[in-house]
């Protein structure tokens, strides 16, 4: 079921859909990925729909605080290793804020070049995950792993991701969706493929 990494990175650049595996840190859970700058509410229903998880941006630490959103809980005694920023809403723009389409449009003004931290309001129906500085190789996590793939895929540096869930509310696996990836023709990459392929550098960048 899954193939090298490059297939992962066209669909990231075409806005489609893929799966992460081989997050250390959660017990095996996957999670759907998206760019964030091909966002719309149909992926975001899809998320909901199948993947049944918290709908998650993750963001650099630079974007977060550029756009004023800290860890909620910075205190180490007391830190779950999950990096969870405050909540997020459009502050325009939205109405319940909880729809497929007012997601979508806050995860894009989060993600807008133009925008700054005046432009969101909290607490809100999108959850940000701060990625660590060393991406998968400072903490090999679906969320890390995200960034990575948009950067090498040329599809900014933000993703939207949800963890997957089967029918009976247990964590998936990627046994347990074999039809879902099937019919919906999802590329999957483990995070592990990542090692070594200058992971965290955006191709064509500066050095």
């Amino acid at each position: 079921m899954m193939a090298g990494l490059q297939p992962a990175l066209d669909a990231l650049s075409e806005g489609r859909i893929i799966i992460i595996t081989g997050d250390r840190l959660r017990g095996g859970d996957i999670d759907f990925c998206i760019a964030a700058c091909h966002i719309t509410p149909e992926a975001i229903n899809f998320l909901a729909t199948h993947g049944r998880g918290l709908i998650c941006l993750t963001l650099t630490p630079d974007r977060a605080a550029h756009m004023g959103i800290e860890l909620i809980n910075t205190r180490r005694r007391q830190q779950s290793g999950r990096p969870h920023g405050r909540s997020i809403e459009a502050a325009t723009g939205v109405t319940t804020g909880i729809s497929a389409a007012d997601r979508a449009h806050t995860v894009r003004v989060a993600v807008d070049p133009g925008s700054d931290d005046s432009d969101l309001v909290s607490p809100g129906h999108v959850f940000p995950l701060i990625i660590a500085d060393g991406g998968v190789r400072a903490r090999p996590a679906a969320a890390e792993a995200s960034i990575e793939l948009c950067r090498l895929a040329g599809a900014g540096e933000a993703a939207v991701i949800c963890s997957i869930m089967r029918d009976d509310g247990e964590m998936a696996r990627l046994e347990d969706i074999e039809d879902l990836v099937s019919r919906h023709k999802l590329q999957v990459v483990d995070i592990s493929q990542l090692d070594g392929v200058g992971a965290g550098v955006i191709p064509g960048a500066p050095d």
